[in-house]
Parts: structure tokens; C-alpha cells; sequence
């Protein structure tokens, strides 16, 4: 890991660009701590510096008020990452069948579990080396993002103790079957007028996950009208296992 920036920001935060081989992240520590700091990575759906703001509230809200460390990491084919010809293919098939009506497993087959193979690996990777600083110590939460990276993360990383997962993108079948397998506790949020996310495949998609500590957050409102309290409950239910 080589860090390549880093800026101390009002709150108090220090936030640091750095490279992992070819993947660029983004790490928030607290201003002080009289030990290593747990940690919460934080996911998204691509397009690191594009969603830095988002990214960097919740971040900076767990590290200033919580004493949490935070790290992002840009998917593969976010941001300034090489594309995939045949995901770009996928997408594009996929607008086309939702736009005609027409079935979209197998697509989302195509362009999610692709997806899913490359960027877990890259997260555990990442979880290496930040459990490698002398700041931060564990344990670790894991939030946001494609959702379907969420499962996968649950069932094979041992590290992560509780999980935020955000309902609203795409779940091929197969992941179905591995929600089964997650067991930590894990609190899902669910925008209920989501103009991209099929509700009821969320809603299976919670009865489905095999955790016995589970909560459903569902908030009225589109796929970017989470309402800002959610941050906090975020937090909080971190506070509770992480702490």
C-alpha cells in the first residue's frame, strides 16, 4: 500500500489517497486515538472521486464522532480503471431489456458475477494491508455498495463482523444461495420507490439472508433520497458491534 496524498480536514479527520497495485482508495482515521481504530469499508457502485462526497460524509461522520476508520476502494472499471468490453456488452444489453420488458437474468449473470470475482479478492486484499497499520486494529464492518459484493464479502471474508448492505442494484440467483450461508448481523436498507431496484427481489433477498440479527431499514423515496438519519443509524449499529 503507498499512500500518495493526505489532507487533515476541519473536523479533524486525516484523509489519505493511496494506491493498492492498481486499485486507488481513499482512508479516513480519526484525529486521535488511544488505540487502533475498527474499521468500516465503505462500498459504492463505482466511480470513486465521483461519489467522494457521499463516501466522504459517512466516512468522516464515523471517524469524527465514532473513532472508526474508514477505506474505499475503486471498483474494477470505476473511474479511471480499464473497462471490460464484455461488461460495457452487459450493460448495454441490459438498459435494452428493461427498456423492452424482456427478462434480465441472464444478463445480470453477465455483467454482476464478473464483477463480483474481481472486486472481493480486491477488498480482502485491502483489508490486508490496512490491518497492517499500526491505527487500526479491527474489528470490521462492512457497508454500502453493490450489494451482490456484500454477500460475497459476508460469506467468505471471517474478518467482517457486521454488515450495512444497501438494497438497489442487481442479485444474479446464485447469490441468493450464499445469503443463505451469512450469518453476522446485518442491517439492509431499502429506498421503497427505487425507480432501478425490483422491491420484492429486496425484500426475498432480506427474507433469504440467514443471519438471526436482521433489520430491515425501508425509507419512502427514490434510489438517492436516503434520508440523512440514516447515517447515524449506520453508526450506531456499528457502535454496537464493532465496538
Amino acid at each position: 500500500m503507498q499512500f500518495t496524498s493526505e489532507q487533515r480536514l476541519d473536523d479533524g479527520v486525516l484523509e489519505r489517497d493511496f494506491t493498492l497495485g492498481e486499485v486507488p482508495g481513499i482512508l479516513w482515521t480519526p484525529a486521535s486515538a488511544s488505540a487502533p481504530a475498527p474499521l468500516i469499508l465503505v462500498g459504492h457502485p463505482g466511480g470513486l472521486h465521483k461519489m467522494h462526497p457521499r463516501l466522504a460524509a459517512r466516512a468522516r461522520h464515523y471517524a469524527a464522532e465514532y473513532g472508526f476508520a474508514a477505506a474505499a476502494i475503486e471498483l474494477p472499471g470505476g473511474g479511471d480503471r480499464p473497462r471490460s468490453a464484455a461488461a460495457e456488452q452487459a450493460r448495454a444489453d441490459l438498459l435494452r431489456a428493461m427498456e423492452a420488458g424482456e427478462p434480465v437474468d441472464e444478463i445480470v449473470d453477465r455483467l454482476v458475477l464478473p464483477l463480483v470475482e474481481r472486486a472481493v479478492p480486491e477488498w480482502q486484499a485491502t483489508l490486508d494491508a490496512l490491518l497492517s497499520l499500526p491505527e487500526i486494529g479491527g474489528p470490521v464492518g462492512y457497508e454500502g455498495g453493490v450489494i451482490a459484493i456484500g454477500i460475497r464479502l459476508a460469506v467468505v471474508e471471517p474478518r467482517i463482523s457486521a454488515a450495512l448492505l444497501f438494497a438497489g442494484s442487481f442479485v444474479p440467483g446464485t447469490l441468493f444461495e450464499e445469503a443463505r450461508q451469512v450469518t453476522i448481523p446485518l442491517q439492509v436498507l431499502l429506498q421503497w420507490d427505487d425507480e432501478g431496484n425490483d422491491r420484492q427481489l429486496a425484500l426475498d433477498l432480506f427474507d433469504a439472508f440467514g443471519s438471526k440479527e436482521k433489520t430491515l431499514h425501508a425509507n419512502l423515496g427514490g434510489h438517492t433520497g436516503v434520508p440523512s438519519f440514516e447515517i447515524d443509524a449506520g453508526a450506531r449499529f456499528f457502535a454496537r458491534h464493532l465496538s
